[in-house]
């Protein structure tokens, strides 16, 4: 499914739906110069554009047409916007707003969960942005134990910098921001979201993301990678939801024998026998989401601290899932 192009559509539907969910005002002491939701639909045009807070709010500025679809006379400060990212995109907030997201794409006919499985996948983004030529060329550098690039000369002792290098790679993992998305693989929907800083493990995500799924829309089949494996997801999934699970038992040392436990074991047999290959195959679907996130919203943050790295990512989950249903809209106008 294809997102929608045109940025007043994508803000006025940002309006209507953080409408429903959000309150006038966060304080009744506050200036009362603009609401939450008109706010919330500016913060999605800046995530729809990838721009700071200082250009969104001269794009704003410009565009008069735009402000008086919310209702406003005015630009919002740039200050303003960045006070309200910090209270609109709290955990309840967006889960809320995921919620409506789920019903509106239900409503549409678009989810199909009992035909097309539910997809999980996890992807990270960059802090900040850099060049991939650069990045080739520091890992280049650190094999060689050389200088890094733009350097004149080699330093006294090669094996040094490589070091330093491999630290700071290091540290660059343990801070990544990482988003892990569930996808209705029939449209490319995101109906839950958990992000959090460092490249671990994903299988702790499946939990909340398969639950929130399953509270929003009739589940029947999740499918995952073998990041997602364990012995206790496939019984969550299949003891407490009714949720057909397929992971790949991919987990572990490489071996000829069977995994112990029930489904794992279960899951090695069947992808032997490539029995799950169809279902399994939309797992793809999850990798497109991702990838129409980072072609349209960019691959790197613009936040700097932790929390606000997280709220960035939620903010582009939204962000996404609004755009689809903006393109819906224009398909039926």
């Amino acid at each position: 499914m294809e997102t929608s192009r045109s940025p007043r559509r994508v803000l006025l539907a940002a309006y209507r739906l953080a409408a429903h969910v959000l309150p006038d005002h966060a304080s009744r002491f506050a200036r009362h110069d603009f609401t939450l939701a008109q706010l919330f639909a500016c913060l999605v045009l800046r995530a729809f554009y990838g721009l700071s807070y200082r250009r969104t709010e001269q794009l704003l500025h410009d565009s008069p047409r735009w402000l008086a679809d919310l209702g406003l006379s005015c630009a919002p400060d740039h200050n303003t916007l960045w006070r309200a990212s910090g209270l609109v995109l709290t955990t309840r907030r967006v889960n809320r707003m995921l919620d409506l997201q789920a019903v509106a794409f239900a409503r549409a006919g678009l989810l199909r969960l009992s035909r097309k499985p539910l997809a999980l996948d996890s992807t990270c983004f960059e802090r900040r942005h850099r060049s991939g030529h650069y990045d080739r060329r520091c890992r280049q550098m650190s094999a060689k134990g050389g200088a890094p690039p733009g350097d004149a000369k080699r330093p006294a002792n090669p094996g040094k910098w490589g070091a330093s290098v491999n630290a700071a790679r290091g540290r660059r993992v343990s801070s990544m921001p990482k988003l892990a998305v569930a996808v209705a693989s029939a449209c490319h929907a995101i109906l839950a979201a958990k992000v959090r800083l460092g490249n671990g493990s994903d299988a702790p995500d499946f939990h909340d993301l398969l639950y929130r799924s399953w509270k929003r829309a009739g589940v029947k089949v999740v499918v995952a990678d073998a990041g997602y494996d364990s012995e206790a997801n496939h019984r969550l999934a299949r003891h407490d939801m009714g949720v057909r699970s397929i992971i790949p038992a991919g987990i572990g040392r490489p071996t000829t024998k069977l995994p112990t436990g029930r489904w794992r074991r279960h899951m090695s047999k069947r992808f032997t026998r490539k029995a799950d290959q169809k279902q399994y195959a939309q797992r793809a679907q999850s990798e497109t989401s991702h990838s129409m996130v980072k072609r349209n919203q960019g691959s790197a943050l613009r936040a700097r601290t932790p929390e606000r790295q997280k709220q960035e990512m939620l903010l582009r989950v939204l962000t996404h899932n609004i755009a689809l249903l903006a393109n819906l809209q224009e398909d039926e106008e």
